[in-house]
């Protein structure tokens, strides 16, 4: 109600503010423990409620559009059509948000063949004529039109839904210099790119704007186009149609037909149950306390994190520290930070935290040195891989891991970010930390050991959290790989630099001539790197067909260059492809040369949380990126080289795993036997499939039956099949049926595994690693399609990532049973790399083939191939 006694009406749009929230907030943010994405939803709500209280309304209503076509589709097909494809993690948020919305008492609104902005158009008419002050919250600037003395818009600025512009109509006048009634005469002149309106040609807002103060109206511009000189008049009379389309649909329906009308949008009572349990599965704690207070429930709501007060830290050295650590010799968190006095280290037995300085020359902190020696005693930390670097650095002993917040938080959500300690101990602890939370504490951070403190009270809801699958998971791969993959990191590969060095000149030798050879072929200079630069070249200068549409125009990745190449070859496109892929190398070499330390070696980051699968990923420099079977890809891997002091590197690689996994969980008979009799698995599939003996089975056929099998793995369709070996969909289709014909009981595996998944809303590995696929239950066709396809491979990928891990670990011991010399070096896909000690290639080369060989007890055999030479490429196999 506003102050003069008059009813207040809010209509919002709900579309254009939830994608204005999506952008805003970060997507890794905001996910439930299912996997739903609900930063639109978070954001909204957040912006709604700051509304509810600022405005004060006494009406409510949402309004939603029912999907991109509408009566405007049928009068323009184009209408909207550069909107790119709906992010992934938007979809599904809408529904959760209209649930959030009811719980409130907010009603929403959808009308078939009709857009959100009419509904709001309706009841804004509507209100004004009922006297209602209405305000109209909106991202969409077609509802500038609907603003009168009634009517105000709310229209978010740049910076997201936060902050919202009222647009009176003087605000109107004075940022356009035209009524709001007007705003669509100039919109319809200058065009609408997000709704793919195209305007008149060079008539910008300025014209526009001139020419409706001048003649009053678009239809009065129109009838004296031929007043208008100069090209932008010749423009307006050759494209009037344009003008005129674009005004019939930017205008806005205010008469569409409705099941409520103004007075039956009054704002009804919160549903404090109902906010609970919705908002509570959203895992919006923070907005739940907002809305019962919105609803005076202050009792209602959760507990406040600020009754829980953390013990204050304790300093403790020599006697002391060593009498601290007697009385407590069960599990202790401990947090470490580098600082400018030295290391600290913060402890805590979940009921006290106390802090240890290790100062240099300083002896006050050796009762915690032989507290970290001793391999009888656990830890728990917050992100046990790092906290090792930390005290390597400072030269000191290395605890016994047996706890890291970090792996276990993977585990419990394995497709998304890992939170931050303030959000763990959010969602498993109700409570709030006072300090940023950050995994890594600021440099003198005061509650660096009440960190310690939260990590003891709520790894335990962590881990009780965890299926006992993933907790064996935790414990008998993921934890225990942990120093192992420290000390990889630790030790690093050496690296040639004098050939990285003459291998990036050599590069960007070549990208300068694929450079001017692109030039030459146009006859002029462009960016090479802007696509609005090569749009303009390609279906401008060149005429050539259009690729796929994008929100900035045409595509000009990758793959529309490969298929323009071959409907329309161009010595322009050889010479751009040639110049990215050298850039693309170039960058990589150059990478590597960075990453090379002082002692002449290269250390990688394997980072055991970066992927939903379990396999490892490789950061700075990024040593899975580096292409295997192209020459440079080779030249780039006789840069990685053997010590002097060691023989060589020796590698070990496992062949087709992924499809003896499939033949595993399949039990597909034909290929478990194909296996065991250690036959080429795609010449007899080749031979299977064209009933055509083994050897009689071409490199065509192979290399078809090779992309299938692999395909079918990934969810490949028969078109992208098709799309992948160059040949026509039926062809695919039938190559498909012939397969399955033959391996039937592959075909059922892929089915079930997916069935099975939607059941259970996981896929599990042979070892119990779960992934959650909540949207295999969506509404969405494509959100559900793309985790069908994600699900089938899944379980393979993942079984994949536990026998690798595996095999480190039991390599790794029986290496160190032995006291061998050699060493592990690296991870890379399914292959590990060692540097061999003088004398020991015999035996090291049959202690990994042992080991890898029997990691996993599958129904067919683990193949090994082993390699052997002075650098990575000489020893590749």
């Amino acid at each position: 109600m506003t102050d003069d006694g008059q009813p207040t009406l809010m209509l919002v749009d709900g579309h254009s503010l939830a994608f204005r929230a999506f952008y805003a907030l970060p997507v890794d943010s905001f996910v439930t423990p299912e996997g739903q994405h609900t930063n639109a939803i978070h954001g909204f709500l957040s912006m709604l409620l700051s509304l509810l209280k600022n405005e004060n309304p006494t009406h409510l209503a949402v309004a939603f559009d029912v999907s991109r076509f509408s009566f405007r589709t049928r009068i323009y097909p184009e209408y909207k059509g550069t909107r790119g494809e709906t992010p992934p993690e938007f979809i599904g948020q809408v529904p959760l948000l209209q649930d959030a919305l009811h719980a409130m008492g907010v009603i929403t609104l959808t009308k078939e063949d009709y857009e959100a902005d009419d509904i709001i158009a309706t009841l804004a008419r509507q209100g004004a004529e009922e006297n209602f002050d209405v305000l109209v919250v909106s991202g969409d600037r077609d509802t500038f039109q609907l603003v009168n003395d009634r009517v105000t818009v709310l229209y978010p600025s740049a910076r997201g839904v936060s902050e919202l512009k009222r647009y009176t109509p003087e605000a109107v006048e004075e940022r356009y210099g035209i009524p709001p009634e007007r705003y669509p005469d100039v919109a319809a002149l200058v065009g609408e790119t997000s709704d793919n309106l195209i305007g008149i040609d060079k008539v910008g807002e300025k014209t526009a704007v001139k020419w409706i103060t001048q003649y009053g109206s678009l239809d009065e511009v129109l009838a004296h186009a031929d007043e208008i000189g100069g090209v932008v008049g010749q423009n307006l009379r050759d494209q009037k149609d344009r003008a005129v389309r674009n005004r019939e649909l930017n205008a806005l329906v205010t008469s569409v037909d409705l099941p409520y009308g103004v007075h039956d949008l009054h704002r009804a009572p919160i549903d404090r149950e109902a906010v609970t349990e919705v908002f509570g599965k959203l895992r919006f704690r923070t907005l739940t306390e907002r809305v019962l207070a919105l609803a005076g429930d202050s009792a209602g709501a959760p507990a406040s994190a600020s009754e829980v007060e953390a013990p204050s830290p304790r300093v403790l050295v020599d006697e002391e520290l060593a009498g601290w650590l007697r009385q407590h010799p069960g599990r202790l968190s401990f947090v470490p930070l580098n600082t400018p006095s030295g290391l600290h280290v913060a402890l805590s037995d979940g009921l006290d935290c106390v802090v240890v300085t290790d100062t240099p020359g300083s002896a006050d902190a050796d009762p915690l040195k032989e507290a970290f020696a001793d391999t009888l005693r656990e830890w728990w930390s917050i992100q046990g891989k790092a906290d090792c670097h930390l005290l390597s650095a400072h030269s000191w002993p290395l605890p016994h891991i047996a706890g890291c917040l970090r792996l276990a938080r993977w585990l419990e959500h394995p497709g998304r970010k890992v939170d931050s300690l303030a959000d763990i101990v959010e969602s498993h602890l109700a409570e709030t930390i006072a300090t940023d939370g950050a995994l890594i504490p600021a440099d003198n951070d005061p509650a660096l050991a009440q960190q310690s403190w939260w990590l003891h009270r709520v790894y335990p809801r962590v881990w009780e959290s965890l299926p006992a699958t993933q907790q064996s998971v935790l414990t008998e791969i993921e934890l225990p790989l942990l120093p192992l993959l420290f000390q990889l990191e630790h030790t690093g590969i050496a690296s040639d630099t004098a050939a990285l060095n003459a291998l990036q000149s050599a590069l960007e030798k070549q990208e300068a001539q694929f450079q001017a050879a692109a030039f030459a072929a146009i006859g002029h200079e462009v960016n090479l790197g802007s696509p609005k630069q090569l749009q303009t070249v390609l279906f401008g200068e060149l005429n050539m067909p259009k690729t796929r549409q994008t929100k900035t125009g045409y595509s000009t990745d990758q793959q529309a260059l490969t298929d323009l190449q071959q409907s329309n070859p161009h010595p322009f496109l050889d010479a751009l492809m040639g110049h990215r892929d050298s850039a693309k190398l170039r960058q990589i070499v150059e990478g590597l040369r960075k990453a090379v330390g002082e002692d002449g070696r290269l250390h990688t980051t394997f980072d055991q949380t970066g992927t939903s699968t379990g396999r490892l990923s490789s950061l700075d420099p990024n040593l899975q990126n580096i292409p295997a079977r192209t020459s440079v890809g080779h030249d780039i891997r006789r840069t990685f080289v053997a010590d002097k002091a060691y023989e060589g590197l020796l590698t070990a690689d496992y062949s087709q795993i992924e499809m003896r996994i499939m033949a595993h969980f399949s039990e597909d008979e034909a290929l478990i036997d194909a296996f065991h009799r250690g036959e080429d698995l795609h010449q007899y599939v080749g031979s299977q499939v064209f009933e055509v003996p083994p050897e009689e089975v071409t490199a065509e056929q192979r290399t078809k039956v090779k992309a299938m099998s692999y395909g079918l793995a990934y969810g490949l369709s028969a078109y992208g099949l098709a799309r992948q070996l160059g040949i026509e969909p039926s062809e695919a289709k039938n190559l498909m049926s012939d397969y399955f014909s033959r391996f039937g009981k592959v075909r059922d595996y892929l089915r079930d595994v997916v069935e099975q998944a939607r059941k259970v809303g996981y896929t599990e590995t042979l070892f119990g690693r779960r992934r959650p696929f909540p949207e295999l239950s969506s509404s969405n066709r494509i959100a559900r399609e793309a985790a069908e396809r994600a699900a089938l491979n899944a379980p393979m990928q993942g079984t994949a990532a536990d026998i690798i891990k595996r095999a480190m670990l039991h390599v790794q011991q029986a290496m160190e049973q032995q006291n061998l010399g050699s060493r592990m070096l690296l991870q890379v896909h399914d292959e590990l790399v060692f540097e061999v000690a003088p004398g020991e290639r015999e035996a090291l080369e049959a202690l990994v083939v042992d080991k890898m060989s029997h990691a996993a007890e599958l129904r067919v055999p683990l193949d090994v191939q082993i390699g052997f030479g002075a650098n990575w490429d000489d020893a590749a196999h």
